[in-house]
């Protein structure tokens, strides 16, 4: 039998070229992180209260995020947040419009 696979961790990832992603990997070390089902936050609202928010609490009603592909791959990564079970459930309620 084969090495137990991790279970995916819900993080917030942002780059140096000011991407910031949320999505569910199964490795966090290294100079490139693949995210299975990332969104990508092109805006968050003042009530988040900054990027660190959109790990704390997720997004709200006012931020602007993208659709889910199957996965995507992160270069150039600045920052690995985990998400709290809070932000996890904002994630996946997909409150904006």
């Amino acid at each position: 039998m084969g090495a137990k696979q991790k279970p995916p961790l819900a993080v917030i990832v942002t780059t140096d070229k000011q991407g910031v992603f949320f999505g569910y990997a199964r490795e966090i070390d290294g100079a490139t992180i693949r995210l299975e089902r990332p969104r990508m936050c092109v805006y968050w609202s003042e009530d988040v209260k900054g990027v660190l928010g959109l790990a704390a609490t997720g997004p709200t009603s006012g931020c602007r995020i993208t659709a889910a592909p199957p996965a995507i791959e992160v270069r150039g990564i600045t920052a690995v947040m985990e998400c709290s079970e809070a932000a996890v459930a904002a994630w996946e309620k997909q409150p904006w419009s």
